[in-house]
Order: C-alpha cells, then sequence, then structure tokens
C-alpha cells in the first residue's frame, strides 16, 4: 500500500467554496443587523438589513450563478416586513417576519408531504442523492423543525427586549440550526444514501 493511499483525500476547494460563500452571504446581513441594533436601533438596523439582503441576493446570483429559493422567499419577506417596520415606526413587523418565513416554509413542506411528495428533494435533488424513504424522513424533519423555529420566534419577541430579540436571532437560532443538521440532517445523508453499487 503506497504512502498516498494512506493520507488523507484533499479538500475539495471547488467544491467547498460555494458552500463557504453561501454561510457568509447569510450571515453577512445578519451580523449587520446585529451590530446596527446595538449602535442606532432597530429601525437604523432593519433599513439596513433590507439593503444587505439585496445585496447578497445579487451577489449570489453573481458568485454562485443562481439564487436559492430559501433565501430569495426570505429576502422578499424581509422587504415586506421591513418596509412595513419603517413605514410604521413599528418593530413588531421585523419580528413577526422569521415566524412567518418559518411558517411558510414548514406548510410548503407539510403540504407536498400530504400529496405524497417531497419538496426538499426538488430543491436538494442535485447536491443530495437519497433514497426515497430519506427524502420523506429528511422533509418531515426540516418540516417540524421550522415550526418549532417559528414557536421559538414568538415566544423570544412576545417575552424579551428587542436587543435580547436581536441577539437571539443571529446567536441563537444559527447554533440550533447547525446542531438539528449535524444531529439530525447529516444521519439520513448517510442512512438513506443510495447503495454504493
Amino acid at each position: 500500500m503506497s504512502e498516498s493511499k494512506q493520507q488523507p483525500d484533499d479538500v475539495n476547494w471547488d467544491e467547498v467554496k460555494p458552500q463557504l460563500v453561501k454561510l457568509a452571504l447569510e450571515l453577512g446581513p445578519l451580523v449587520l443587523f446585529f451590530v446596527l441594533n446595538a449602535r442606532a436601533g432597530i429601525f437604523v438596523a432593519t433599513g439596513w438589513f433590507m439593503g444587505a439582503m439585496v445585496v447578497s441576493l445579487l451577489l449570489s446570483w453573481f458568485l454562485l450563478k443562481r439564487i436559492a429559493v430559501m433565501p430569495l422567499v426570505t429576502g422578499v419577506v424581509v422587504l415586506i416586513f421591513g418596509g412595513l417596520t419603517i413605514y410604521l415606526q413599528d418593530d413588531t413587523f421585523i419580528k413577526l417576519k422569521p415566524t412567518i418565513v418559518n411558517l411558510l416554509f414548514g406548510s410548503v413542506l407539510l403540504g407536498g408531504l400530504l400529496f405524497g411528495h417531497s419538496l426538499l428533494k426538488h430543491v436538494f435533488g442535485d447536491v443530495y442523492k437519497l433514497k426515497p424513504e430519506g427524502w420523506r424522513i429528511l422533509t418531515w424533519r426540516w418540516c417540524i423543525f421550522f415550526f418549532i423555529l417559528a414557536l421559538i420566534n414568538e415566544i423570544v419577541w412576545r417575552n424579551f427586549s428587542t436587543d435580547f430579540w436581536v441577539a437571539f436571532k443571529v446567536w441563537g437560532l444559527m447554533p440550533l440550526t447547525l446542531i438539528f443538521s449535524f444531529v439530525l440532517v447529516v444521519p439520513i445523508l448517510t442512512k438513506y444514501a443510495p447503495d454504493a453499487e
């Protein structure tokens, strides 16, 4: 056995780079929102957040040659609810945005399941290869997770300060999503992958 076979494969940066770009494009507007809320308040932060979402979507188009469905829907909802927040000077609308987005995604996935379709397969079928049962389980898990995120957002914004809500939105929801992905998504991608043959 040669030494080259014993060494781990090198990282394929052509595959990793788009994922890093996507992560930066998703986190960038959130971090900006958090910083500006602390320095200038929720209304200034919301205005910049809206602009950052538009820039993020445009950069996604230019750098990745596509805009994924979820960021696009999120961006549209940010523009609508952010616009209402600024126009009416009522931060309730921007606080409702995560609830609306998560209920929307959860409901769409649930609707697909009720009609016997895994809509995740249509979105991620080019990226992940799974057996039909794997797609069904994965879709159920994401569906339930979206509904849980909507509930958590409602609890936090209704019971805590705006600053706490912003901090939780940025520093709480992302770790929750990562934990969910590693614990409940990655095992499905492995267990229900097509046979090696």
